[in-house]
């Protein structure tokens, strides 16, 4: 029998809001856990049999992790530090962290250090990754993280299998921008429901959030849109703070697309057809564009968000600023300026994962609704 939309709806909450849960329960099946945040080579992990589960922090006072770091250091990446730190990803087996900034470089080597039960495994990646010097950089990155999760998991590696993760990953990335497509038509889907969709794709295996997905797509096409909200498009590293969609919610504002890297950013590049399995890996992420954490003197990311804007009918861009985000930082202004060129108004929010009090945010986005 098939759900009804709030069914569909609670059972992304239910992932979203309780990734402890989920992971005690890939633990209970007997599967490996590594985990995974930005821009890590899930597919290989998942062609050997262990589940690639996101990481990206949560909301809360950081104590200890405050030992390891200086004030000015991006709290995402606090975050979880102090996660590992208090035992929140016990039983898993590795962690795999690219080095594609400064704190990305930081934490990944205390954590060597500080959580020793859950092996590090470095990634890193080239900057200059579309020459073939670049693909070559990239492969044998992917080939330490082969070994790497091998020796921490006891799993083999295998390229056949690897060819059978791409196809799913594939198939969860094209899912995954469709749902955004349609979501945005759909307004009585609200902020925190349109997160709970993303964000429940980092702690469960693909094939299983693609299934979900789909039945979701299916039942929206077939309502009717709800009573439509002012437009916007987001941009930034994390927007899923509950304060921030609140404040969002309240004002009847509706995220219809997004530049966010935790959202739709990680689902833009495929890995392509032609080449063996590891060849069609590494060019997925060697064609990657459009990232504040990738290397491009173009600046096209700029373009692409006004772009973006445009064709979904967004009335404002809201920039979600990561504190100490540097990347994200230096791009603003250059976003900024477009926007106004555009005449599409533009809103800059900082944002802090220790964030408790929202009311200057709630002061800014009431002004920003005003002038939309």
């Amino acid at each position: 029998m098939s759900k009804s939309l709030n069914e569909l709806l609670e059972c992304f909450h239910e992932v979203a809001s309780n990734p402890k849960a989920q992971k005690e329960k890939y633990l209970k099946e007997g599967k490996k856990i590594v985990l995974v945040t930005y821009y890590t080579p899930e597919e290989i992990i998942h062609s050997m049999g262990a589940v690639p589960f996101g990481v990206w922090g949560g909301d809360f006072p950081i104590s200890e992790a405050k030992k390891y770091f200086p004030a000015f250091i991006c709290s995402v990446l606090q975050s979880i530090h102090e996660l590992g730190l208090r035992g929140a990803y016990d039983g898993a087996s590795a962690i795999v962290i690219p080095s594609l900034c400064d704190s990305l470089k930081v934490i990944g080597q205390n954590w060597k250090v500080s959580v020793p039960d859950i092996k590090f495994v470095p990634m890193t990646y080239p900057q200059n990754r579309k020459p073939d010097f670049g693909h070559d950089f990239t492969r044998a990155g992917y080939e330490r993280v082969i070994k790497d999760v091998s020796e921490a998991t006891g799993l083999s590696f295998d390229e056949n299998k690897l060819a059978d993760s791409i196809a799913i990953y594939n198939e969860h990335n094209k899912v995954m921008r469709e749902v955004a497509e349609v979501l945005a038509d759909h307004p009585e889907v609200n902020n925190h429901q349109r997160s709970d969709i993303f964000k429940s794709a980092t702690f469960m295996l693909k094939e299983d959030h693609t299934e979900l997905v789909k039945e979701l797509i299916e039942t929206l096409k077939a309502s009717e849109p709800g009573t439509a909200k002012i437009r916007i498009m987001t941009s930034g590293i994390l927007a899923d703070a509950k304060g921030l969609l609140d404040v969002f919610d309240d004002n009847g504002l509706q995220i219809v697309c997004d530049d966010v890297c935790a959202e739709s950013r990680q689902y833009k590049s495929d890995s392509p057809d032609a080449g063996t399995p590891m060849d069609r890996l590494v060019a997925k992420f060697c064609n990657m564009d459009d990232d504040t954490l990738l290397y491009d003197e173009t600046k096209h990311r700029i373009e692409m968000i006004i772009d973006e804007a445009k064709a979904h009918k967004a009335a404002g861009i809201v920039v979600v600023m990561t504190k100490f985000c540097d990347p994200e930082e230096f791009d603003y202004p250059l976003i900024k300026k477009a926007a106004d060129a555009a005449g599409i108004p533009c809103l800059n929010i900082e944002v802090d994962r220790q964030m408790t009090d929202y009311a200057q945010c709630r002061t800014a986005v009431e002004t920003f609704k005003d002038l939309l």
